[in-house]
């Protein structure tokens, strides 16, 4: 380990990261490594940030597993706490040989992939946050980097990702606030990348037997390599440190507010609809699924303690959850 380069110093982490130290110094360049470093540093500051808001006694399972076939992650879980019912917080780095069904699933998105099984590499962070309380909203995030070999040779890169907001009782004030701070960090590097983004976000996350959307969006970015790689990873880079700043200070304004069992209970229904979204139409989790040496446990994360359905629920007209289904039917422009 080159101790005298901070950049390397992984002592806040987690985890020790899935490469080997050694590994990570001497291609301090790569985007691999970069990406890498990346997603540790984010999962620590996002885990410490929830951390704070949890009762004290209440820290994170840190889990570090690895893959027979390549690479590993570390997947961090906080379960039945006294603000967050559910958080996990996952990072993968893992690389392989991607199968047949996987590298039908990308020419399925339009990706010119030439061979029937390539190799590959990619490292991402993904989480979930469900809290107790139904008035502090969901929020889900995931930022990854993807390389593959063609069988001629050539390597195609790119990056993909997002940060959306899954509310129970709609605060226009708290939605404004999270748009506003996903804006912020798309516009320091192209202002059109947030009105696109965020188009597409309300697009990808519709949940469509239910014609609804699955919340109140954010941005949601895939098969982004538009640019040159050092463009597209600092903008990678600036949407994953926004989500501290777009989603903690919803957490600690609502995390002691008083709700009721019928509260609850919608609470518990919307979740449903969340599940129904996570395993009928996720990408990243067919594509975990396609993935040989897949860590189930990981993939589902997301998905919460406790959710509910009930035979032809529909809200009373004029009720603030009347009010939240008719924004999922009909997304809207926050800012």
């Amino acid at each position: 380990m080159d101790a005298i380069d901070p950049s390397f110093d992984v002592s806040n982490f987690m985890a020790e990261p899935l490469t080997p130290r050694s590994t990570l110094v001497n291609n301090k360049d790569d985007m691999k490594v970069k990406m890498e470093m990346l997603i540790m540093k984010i999962q620590a500051d996002f885990c410490r940030a929830l951390e704070n808001e949890e009762d004290p006694l209440k820290k994170f399972l840190v889990d570090r597993w690895t893959r027979a076939e390549g690479g590993g992650g570390v997947t961090c879980v906080i379960q039945n706490g006294k603000t967050f019912e559910k958080a996990g917080v996952n990072v993968s780095v893992v690389h392989g040989t991607l199968p047949v069904d996987a590298v039908r699933q990308m020419k399925a998105r339009g990706k010119e992939l030439v061979g029937k099984e390539l190799p590959f590499f990619a490292a991402g962070i993904s989480s979930v946050i469900h809290p107790t309380n139904p008035h502090v909203p969901t929020v889900h995030f995931n930022y990854r980097y993807f390389e593959v070999t063609q069988e001629n040779g050539e390597k195609m890169w790119w990056f993909g990702g997002g940060t959306d907001l899954t509310p129970y009782y709609l605060v226009e004030e708290d939605v404004r606030h999270f748009h506003s701070t996903l804006k912020e960090a798309c516009d320091t590097h192209d202002a059109g990348y947030y009105p696109k983004f965020k188009k597409w976000c309300d697009e990808y996350f519709a949940v469509s037997h239910r014609n609804e959307r699955r919340g109140v969006g954010g941005i949601f970015f895939d098969d982004f390599d538009m640019h040159s790689q050092e463009h597209c990873f600092k903008f990678v880079k600036s949407c994953a440190e926004s989500v501290i700043p777009s989603y903690i200070p919803l957490v600690n304004k609502h995390r002691n507010d008083l709700y009721t069992s019928a509260e609850r209970d919608w609470q518990l229904l919307r979740r449903g609809r969340y599940v129904e979204f996570n395993l009928v139409y996720d990408r990243g989790t067919k594509f975990g699924l396609y993935t040989p040496g897949a860590r189930i446990e990981s993939i589902l994360m997301s998905l919460p303690v406790y959710a509910k359905w009930e035979y032809m629920h529909s809200p009373p007209d004029g009720t603030p959850e009347a009010e939240l289904t008719e924004i999922l039917k009909h997304p809207k422009e926050w800012i």
